[in-house]
């Protein structure tokens, strides 16, 4: 399974391509991952809100388009105190959505609670003990920066660690909806 993990943010977006097990099928449960990915999107605030979203969305569609996952995973989008943040946040998730939805993926949504708790055994891990996880566990020669990069890959790990028997039954119906779509049949 290739999966494309996305840390989402306005600022900067981490994006990564891990792949897991066989391309195509879901991961077994513990399978070593190999990165295949990594970078962060940057966008300047001194840039038009507009403008910032179209580069990102621009760079969503060039990484989906390179490296053709079977599944996207992104971090949940929390509310946190600084409302502005979450907002621009939302924004650059809903981007990942919507160019996901356009291919016929489905995201799948991950807590930084969950994705903490997959990639070390603890959900209140901080980020130093997330990233020296991610490095050993993907054989890396050091850790990855910064760390939306990290971030990034951890929850794309912890999706193809996570993902559920659901991912295959969600994955078909998205197909089936873009087939149908592309026909002209449904909405």
């Amino acid at each position: 399974m290739r999966v494309l993990g996305v840390d989402p943010g306005l600022t900067r977006c981490g994006l990564s391509v891990v792949d897991v097990g066989v391309r195509g099928d879901l991961a077994p449960s513990g399978a070593r991952p190999r990165m295949i990915a990594v970078g962060v999107v940057r966008t300047t605030s001194e840039r038009a809100t507009g403008d910032r979203l179209a580069y990102l969305a621009d760079e969503l569609d060039t990484w989906l388009d390179r490296f053709e996952p079977d599944v996207v995973a992104i971090e949940r989008v929390y509310v946190a105190e600084h409302v502005p943040t979450v907002m621009t946040t939302a924004m650059a998730s809903g981007l990942v959505h919507l160019a996901a939805a356009r291919r016929g993926l489905v995201v799948h949504e991950h807590t930084p609670t969950e994705v903490k708790a997959a990639v070390t055994g603890s959900g209140r891990a901080d980020k130093a003990q997330v990233t020296s996880m991610i490095t050993r566990v993907l054989g890396l020669p050091e850790a990855p920066r910064p760390a939306d990069a990290a971030d990034a890959l951890a929850v794309a790990i912890c999706h193809a660690w996570r993902g559920g028997g659901s991912a295959r039954l969600e994955q078909a119906v998205a197909s089936e909806r873009a087939r149908l779509a592309a026909k002209g049949v449904g909405a």
